[in-house]
């Protein structure tokens, strides 16, 4: 298996120290962000109720004397409707081949169904010395009398992967899902600074930040619809961060309803985004946002490049 040439090596560590990249794949909303945030304890990546959140392979690096663990938040697996769900599927997918250790996260509140059938079939093709782990999620609400037909057909799916019944929300069967990774993990090097969290730059994660509030605030299809573009980041003499960001949409009609009645549901957005850059930036945040109508940019691969969904080199 070949590792991205752009991984950085060499941090020294005790020869029975392990390390490796574990590609977190599943149906879209199935927790995996919520997970990772969860095991890092730190906020990375943005998590909200609608699926597709996720849209581009972020690392999240978690890193104790023993062990370094490179998560790789993928896009949830669907068949794809446009090209940016191309990019998603594209993306995921080729975690796969990266992967020392896979993490399938399943909804274990649910029945399984085709996706779940399709992603088992990847599954299977990935390589011997790939170790599998089946974390079947959502524990904490998933109805008693489901749990035992729920767990086996799953289980049915990936009959030789070690396996665990648990709840990303709550943090119930975390600890134990977090030894079945260590334990799967080989021995080696750190591939990254003990410090860092992601491979993410700060800019970036302000752009997802604030799309996670467009997400969360406004309901039916318009938040798929929805880019975010960081054009300014920069701290003042004042110590204050000033971000200036464009909010993409698709149609006139999608333009109105993000910005609402004299600008109060932009007003709503900045607000609640602003929190959380605060907390990303620990210091005051100004934050001014702009919509703009790029028509069907999902569609367009020029839009989708200018917008930063490319691949990592």
């Amino acid at each position: 298996m070949t590792k991205s040439t752009s991984i950085p090596t060499g941090y020294d560590t005790s020869d029975d120290h392990r390390s490796g990249f574990v590609a977190v794949i599943g149906r879209p909303n199935v927790g995996k962000s919520t997970l990772i945030n969860g095991l890092l304890q730190e906020k990375i990546n943005i998590v909200s109720p609608k699926p597709q959140t996720t849209r581009s392979r972020q690392l999240g690096i978690l890193t104790t004397a023993d062990y370094q663990i490179v998560f790789m938040d993928t896009p949830g697996l669907m068949q794809p409707r446009h090209k940016l769900d191309e990019f998603m599927v594209e993306t995921a997918v080729e975690s796969l081949n990266e992967a020392d250790v896979v993490l399938w996260l399943v909804d274990g509140s649910e029945p399984i169904g085709p996706g779940d059938r399709a992603i088992a079939e990847m599954v299977a093709q990935v390589e011997e010395s790939v170790a599998v782990i089946l974390a079947i999620n959502k524990s904490d609400i998933t109805a008693p009398e489901n749990v035992m037909p729920h767990t086996e057909a799953y289980r049915e799916l990936a009959p030789d992967a070690a396996w665990i019944f648990f709840s990303a929300q709550t943090g119930n069967g975390r600890a134990e899902l977090l030894d079945l990774i260590v334990q799967a993990l080989p021995q080696g090097p750190r591939y990254y600074p003990a410090d860092q969290l992601t491979d993410v730059y700060v800019r970036d994660m302000a752009a997802e930040f604030i799309r996670e509030q467009v997400m969360l605030q406004l309901r039916d299809e318009i938040p798929y619809g929805v880019a975010v573009q960081v054009d300014q980041f920069k701290e003042r003499e004042n110590g204050v961060t000033y971000i200036g960001a464009n909010i993409f949409v698709e149609r006139d009609n999608h333009k109105a309803i993000v910005i609402g009645a004299k600008g109060s549901q932009l007003r709503k957005i900045g607000a609640a985004a602003r929190k959380e850059l605060e907390t990303l930036v620990e210091g005051k945040v100004f934050l001014e946002l702009w919509v703009k109508v790029e028509p069907k940019w999902r569609h367009n691969e020029k839009a989708l490049k200018r917008l930063g969904y490319t691949k990592p080199e």
